[in-house]
């Protein structure tokens, strides 16, 4: 199993800027690729903002309200923002299992069991991209977003959960191409969460993630 301690975990107190934040991840990524800085595990909010995936569909960005940026990860359309906790991951696969399906499947299943802690029946559907859960009149609703990249086996990106977020400014967007299922929130289900307490549940969780990938 992964020795954690031998991880970075950062965790940015004030919201930081897309496109500082996707300068750092390519910078940490070729240093992991080259031994030079460990794996990182990085907590953040970021201000208002789209992100645009490798397979976007103009179509489905609605507003011009927030700044729209490319981003190479998979998928298309998200948004991110206050309230919205993003956690990017970026591990060395190559000492791992180098198997891009097991590595997404381990995290979805670590949102899941964070989740859990909340009380959250939380759930991965086949053929949705995210987690889903039941909200309380019944509706199933996305809670969270998953999105990678990998150069050389080495992971960027990651996924994002809303815990207090403003969700009409998820209307801006058809959130990763699904119009059918609103977007849900901790503080939507009834649950209030800071983020210190939603990132102590995901480091309880992540032995588990851990070894799911090993």
């Amino acid at each position: 199993m992964s020795n954690l301690s031998r991880i970075e975990w950062r965790t940015s107190e004030h919201q930081i800027g897309y496109p500082e934040s996707l300068k750092d991840q390519e910078a940490r990524n070729i240093a992991i690729q080259n031994g030079e800085q460990p794996e990182l595990i990085w907590l953040l909010e970021h201000p208002p903002l789209y992100t645009a995936g490798t397979s976007s569909d103009p179509s489905e960005l609605l507003s011009n309200e927030f700044p729209v940026f490319e981003t190479g990860r998979g998928g298309r359309h998200t948004y991110h923002g206050p309230g919205q906790r993003v956690g990017y991951i970026l591990l060395d696969l190559k000492r791992r299992q180098a198997d891009v399906r097991n590595f997404v499947h381990a995290l979805e299943n670590w949102i899941i069991a964070t989740l859990a802690e909340f009380g959250v029946s939380a759930r991965a559907v086949e053929g949705r991209v995210g987690i889903w859960c039941d909200t309380p009149d019944g509706q199933e609703a996305k809670i969270g977003a998953i999105g990678i990249r990998i150069r050389k086996w080495v992971t960027m990106h990651g996924f994002s959960v809303n815990i207090d977020p403003d969700l009409d400014h998820f209307t801006g967007i058809i959130p990763c191409g699904i119009s059918e299922y609103p977007v849900t929130s901790l503080r939507q289900l009834g649950i209030t969460a800071s983020m210190s307490n939603f990132d102590a549940a995901l480091k309880k969780s992540a032995p588990s993630f851990f070894a799911a990938i090993e």
